[in-house]
């Protein structure tokens, strides 16, 4: 698979790169940006895996989420995808919450998405394969996180796939989006009228279907203006609860939905994730 570099910069002992290729899954052009931390021949490196929110690019984190002292520190890839398939002749809306830049890592099934917007399949099969290819991954060794939207994938993709990844966390999630505007006009725009078949996209649903996780953390501002209308984390920590699903579920005061709150936090992910992604 033919791998483009556009970007490439010396950081913390490693390298930043970002990276384009054509994606067989979503037919357009795909930017990533992959940080490698400073290793030795032939040495495979754990993979933490960082989704994006609505309007977001890979460029959002890899500019502004602090994660490379902590990821050079552990020796751990890290690894921001874009949240859409963007470019001509790509489906779009002219609203912020649907089309170009709100993908919500789904594989849509109605018109006029179904023929690009296939976030989840990029996100859980063709990215991994290509990141295995051309980078020192050690694909036994995957954590997922991300923010809002973001948070909303790395939840739904960690529950849909048990064993794959040893870590999963998420900084303001969207935890049930058949429980919220976002979710409810995305999830109908993208997968039809049927709500049976959002519930492989609704973390919430998915516990309460049976998934697990071994553990989770979320951190959560308290000052975020989605939290009651759009985030509703309450119902995250009462599905965790019920199921007996362990979750550490911290509510941060005085933080808002912005990357100065997931900034201040992200050391604390990477290095739980970290002691998640150790050798055995």
């Amino acid at each position: 698979m033919v791998l483009e570099q556009v970007s490439l910069n010396k950081a913390f002992g490693g390298e930043q790169g970002v990276w384009q290729h054509i994606a067989r899954e979503t037919g357009t052009p795909m930017r990533f940006s992959v940080f490698v931390p400073e290793h030795g021949p032939g040495e495979k490196l754990p993979v933490l895996w960082y989704l994006s929110g609505l309007t977001c690019t890979h460029a959002n984190v890899t500019e502004k989420g602090e994660y490379r002292r902590a990821c050079a520190r552990h020796g751990i890839i890290f690894v921001a995808s874009d949240t859409s398939p963007r470019g001509e002749g790509v489906a779009d809306d002219e609203a912020y919450d649907l089309g170009q830049g709100a993908g919500f890592y789904v594989d849509a099934t109605q018109a006029p998405w179904a023929p690009h917007f296939r976030m989840r399949s990029y996100i859980e099969q063709e990215l991994p394969a290509l990141l295995g290819e051309h980078f020192p991954a050690d694909l036994s060794r995957q954590g997922i996180t991300g923010h809002s939207m973001g948070g909303h994938g790395a939840l739904t993709i960690g529950l849909r796939n048990p064993g794959r990844f040893r870590s999963v966390s998420a900084f303001a999630p969207i935890v049930a989006p058949l429980q919220c505007p976002w979710g409810e006009k995305a999830l109908t725009a993208y997968l039809g009228d049927d709500r049976a078949d959002w519930r492989a996209y609704d973390a919430v649903a998915l516990i309460e279907d049976g998934a697990r996780l071994p553990d989770l953390l979320v951190d959560q501002g308290e000052a975020d203006n989605f939290l009651e209308g759009q985030l509703k984390t309450h119902l995250l920590a009462q599905a965790c609860a019920a199921a007996g699903m362990p979750a550490t579920i911290r509510m941060q005061q005085g933080y808002d939905h912005s990357y100065y709150f997931i900034s201040s936090f992200m050391e604390d992910h990477v290095d739980w994730h970290a002691a998640r992604l150790k050798a055995d």
